[in-house]
């Protein structure tokens, strides 16, 4: 990597639609609207050229500059790490967990982080340097950065959008894909003839014919041209039959450059090119070894090839690097490793061993030890996809025994954690041979199964996961448990009977010492297949030992969550699964944070709290769609249906059919998906419409789950379409799951249910008895309407009528549950008289985005912006861009006020 500043900014030629959209970029971040950008293209077609041109230009702004070099490719956090050195002190006065990210990112911490959480600390930190003055990023060849700073640098630019920061980076076209979702992109064209022709007269006179050909067969690529024109001794014009080095084929001009160079040039500068920051002074000791000095470089110095500063070595051109290093025999760069390794001493570790690994030309127990070394120390400063690579070549260097595959198991262990999913595949494939130890084996089969569930199917992801639990019950039960949980989970996801009682199975065979999660597991999976012998309190047991901090692994945490979800203990789940998140957040845990999310926003809706579970269920998609969880976001996109529904947006349709065509065997997103369209259709009076999709939750293989709680939809639909024989099937069903429970909210349903089906004058007590059951207040206002319209057609007590449509109605403004106001609009006209009353003033939070109301309500509870941003993984000025627009739309002039709001 090398740093620069800003400097001048040469003639320049063509990209004039390019410049002047850098141009307005940079003056939107004058007036605080920030932006990334990713030029693209081929080698030499300009992109730093245009990097050069914005830092020309970028007056006022302070400009940080990193180039990506590919030998320092696997060196976890070198490109972020150079990047922010300069600011080094203020890392200490950021947040505990961004400080704390931050420094085990650039090993001034021993402190386990997650990589993306160093992206949260990038931003932070960035968002405050931009508070100075406007901020010009230059990432160039990005291509080439480590994985863990392109993953934090890209997280961090995806949010600067209201600071005033711009962040451009360069990619080129090629074997190693630099994926930047969410940032836009321009590709770089080739020069048409006229701007070829402009940038050749500029640079030399030619004859006629000459500079046609350099025209015509360098295809339009700006540093063909350049390097064609170049007057150097000896010529550069061949033949006139001869074919001109064109644009594919730069590589081979520069080679025939180097080799025009003495040998011993050729030497020294294949040893400056093997070295990744062409650090003159470990250059000049590694010389010393090979027999070589500076003064072997003068000859390519007169040629510009290569540039000697006081601190460093740049070669003129990324391509001229390559050449410098490829085109040489393999003896000589084993051998200029081995001489970089030998002067490189413990303050550059990694860098020694990656030297080692490259002066091996077989196994090599010694680089292999050096590598696992570096692996550990990337993975202590979250960065996993540089640990993955170092431990894969550690293995490649292993001698024959376990370590080999051992070090592919955790090859593929970190790279699941860093997100590469085919490659976390391949290296757990690789590293399943016959003989391997047991935990190697099952490290193995978990990221298998942990893949699984992302790239196949959730019931493949248990079998694997079963697979890998088995032969570790009695002899590691600590691991056997949290992989089993991981299983179950999957065996529900999946809706997989055979699967569930699998789980249950390896459950009962679990050691004591792990009493809850055992008892729990085999309660959830027999609750979960409608065993009729099945009861509660397994699953209250879970959901209290967790309760207490009993139970602490993460995936057990939430297990104990879902089981109160599944018993009905609606509100004892909400705090456990909030105070989960709350605490993944605070660890700084963002790859967790969709999957917690997840149960909570069901929590949240199952409780009635409609804008609470939005507000969730919106946060997770956008995390899991940043983190490539793509299966998770069908899942979360299946309980954002069934909110839309409920609002009455019709997006609920065409996001419950997404769900059906990427569920990729998840059952359970699928059932849900069904409800949401099921209700979309009950509220819009259309009830045969409704009880064909309800069928689909509720005789499906997820009905024993929280979509039990579709049963009284179901009911409703039936009655309403006049289909008794349908409406009486799976009530027993919801009265069973009521019966066990004793919960309050599935007695209220199972009595709105048995209200439902009764066409006697006990219908009235069941409906009176719903509503004193308990439950949330959308299900209380479901009650109230269906038994408001009850009592309307049988013109029994028309102002008994009135008053449950009018509770109901304001209940359903209040929440938002705008879908079910047309119905009760509808009954209270045909009732006849005026409109009530008691109109309900909409609540302001209505009004505001998702995120606007998460910004509001942790500003209400006296946080600070910097606070809130922490919290939210935003910037500070993108926290208080929200409250400038909530404020008028709540009604309020200043912070204080908000803590007075219902919100």
């Amino acid at each position: 990597m090398h740093q620069t500043g800003s400097g001048g900014a040469p003639a320049f030629v063509g990209r004039a639609s390019e410049r002047s959209r850098l141009g307005r970029v940079l003056a939107g971040a004058k007036d605080g609207h920030g932006h990334a950008l990713v030029l693209r293209g081929e080698a030499g077609i300009g992109k730093t050229a245009l990097l050069d041109h914005a830092a020309a230009i970028a007056g006022g702004f302070r400009v940080l500059r990193v180039s990506g070099v590919e030998s320092e490719a696997e060196i976890p956090f070198a490109a972020l790490q150079l990047l922010l050195t300069p600011f080094a002190d203020r890392v200490g006065g950021l947040p505990a967990p961004h400080a704390r990210a931050l420094g085990a990112a650039f090993g001034t911490v021993a402190a386990p982080t997650e990589p993306l959480m160093v992206g949260a600390a990038t931003l932070l930190l960035l968002s405050e340097l931009a508070d100075e003055a406007p901020l010009l990023c230059l990432l160039d060849d990005a291509h080439w950065f480590d994985r863990s700073s392109a993953a934090a640098l890209l997280f961090a630019a995806r949010r600067l959008h209201a600071d005033p920061v711009v962040a451009i980076l360069t990619a080129r076209d090629g074997d190693r894909p630099f994926h930047a979702d969410g940032i836009e992109s321009l590709t770089l064209p080739r020069f048409d003839d006229e701007s070829a022709a402009r940038l050749l007269a500029g640079l030399r006179a030619l004859p006629h014919d000459v500079a046609d050909r350099v025209i015509r067969e360098s295809g339009g690529n700006p540093l063909a041209i350049v390097e064609l024109a170049a007057d150097r001794p000896g010529g550069v014009l061949p033949a006139p039959v001869a074919p001109l080095p064109a644009a594919g084929r730069l590589e081979e001009h520069f080679r025939g450059l180097l080799l025009a160079l003495p040998e011993r040039t050729r030497w020294a500068l294949l040893l400056a090119a093997a070295d990744d920051r062409s650090e003159l002074t470990v250059f000049t000791a590694a010389a010393q070894l090979l027999g070589l000095g500076v003064a072997d470089l003068e000859p390519a110095e007169l040629l510009r090839i290569v540039r000697v500063t006081a601190g460093a070595l740049e070669f003129r051109h990324p391509l001229v690097r390559a050449a410098a290093y490829q085109d040489v025999p393999l003896g000589r760069r084993l051998a200029a490793h081995r001489a970089l390794a030998t002067v490189l001493d413990a303050r550059d570790a990694d860098r020694r061993a990656w030297h080692l690994a490259a002066a091996a030309a077989g196994t090599d127990e010694t680089a292999a030890a050096a590598l696992d070394g570096a692996a550990e120390r990337a993975m202590a400063r979250g960065a996993p996809a540089a640990a993955s690579r170092a431990w894969e070549r550690a293995a490649a260097l292993s001698t024959d025994g376990p370590d080999g595959p051992g070090r592919l198991a955790g090859a593929a262990r970190a790279a699941y954690d860093a997100g590469e999913l085919g490659r976390a595949e391949a290296l757990a494939t690789a590293a399943d041979v016959p003989g391997m130890p047991v935990g190697q084996a099952v490290e193995a089969a978990w990221v298998r199964a942990q893949v699984a569930y992302e790239r196949d199917s959730p019931a493949r992801a248990c079998v694997l996961a079963l697979e890998a639990a088995a032969p570790i019950l009695t002899t590691d039960p600590d691991r056997a448990t949290a992989v089993l949980t991981e299983a179950t989970w999957c065996a529900r996801d999946a809706a997989d009977p055979a699967l569930l009682a699998r789980c249950a199975d390896l459950a009962r065979d679990l050691p004591p010492g792990r009493d809850e999660v055992r008892d729990g597991i085999v309660g959830i999976t027999l609750l979960l297949r409608g065993d009729a012998t099945v009861t509660a309190e397994p699953l209250r047991g879970l959901l209290l030992s967790t309760s207490d901090g009993r139970i602490g692994g993460t995936v057990e945490r939430l297990l104990g969550g879902l089981a109160g979800l599944l018993i009905g203990a609606d509100d004892a789940a909400l705090d456990l699964l909030a105070a989960q998140a709350a605490a993944l957040r605070g660890d700084g845990a963002i790859g967790w944070l969709p999957y917690a999310l997840e149960p909570l926003a069901l929590a949240h809706l199952v409780s009635g709290r409609l804008r609470d579970a939005e507000v969730t269920v919106t946060e997770a998609a956008d995390l899991a769609s940043e983190l490539g969880q793509h299966l998770e976001v069908t899942v979360l996109t299946s309980i954002a249906a069934w909110l839309a529904a409920v609002r009455g947006d019709p997006e609920a349709g065409r996001q419950a059919e997404a769900v059906r065509n990427a569920s990729r065997g998840h059952r359970m997103a699928v059932a849900m998906a069904a409800w949401a369209q099921g209700v979309a259709a009950l509220a819009r009076a259309e009830p045969v419409a409704a009880l064909d999709r309800l069928e689909q939750a509720c005789a499906g293989p997820a009905r024993f789950d929280v979509t039990v709680r579709a049963i009284p939809d179901h009911v409703e639909a039936a009655v309403r379409a006049g289909d008794h024989d349908r409406a009486v099937v799976w009530a027993p069903d919801l009265e069973r799951w009521a019966a066990r429970t004793a919960s309050p909210a599935a007695t209220a349903l199972a009595l709105r249910c048995a209200a439902l089906l009764d066409d006697g004058p006990a219908a009235a007590e069941r409906f009176e008895a719903s509503l004193s059951a308990g439950g949330g207040p959308y299900d209380e206002a479901r009650t109230r309407l269906v038994y408001g319209e009850w009592l309307r057609r049988r013109r029994r007590r028309p102002s008994a009528a009135r008053e449950q449509l009018t509770h109901a109605l304001e209940t359903f403004d209040r929440i938002a549950a705008h879908a079910w106001k047309p119905r009760v609009r509808a009954e209270l006209h045909a009732l006849g008289g005026p409109e009530p009353e008691r109109r309900p003033e909409p609540r302001p939070a209505g009004r505001l985005t998702p995120q606007e109301l998460q910004v509001v309500r942790l500003a209400a509870r006296g946080m600070t912006n910097r606070e809130i941003a922490g919290q939210l993984f935003l910037s500070p000025r993108t926290v208080g861009h929200h409250l400038y627009k909530a404020y008028p739309k709540l009604g309020v002039g200043r912070r204080a006020e908000l803590s007075r709001l219902d919100l």
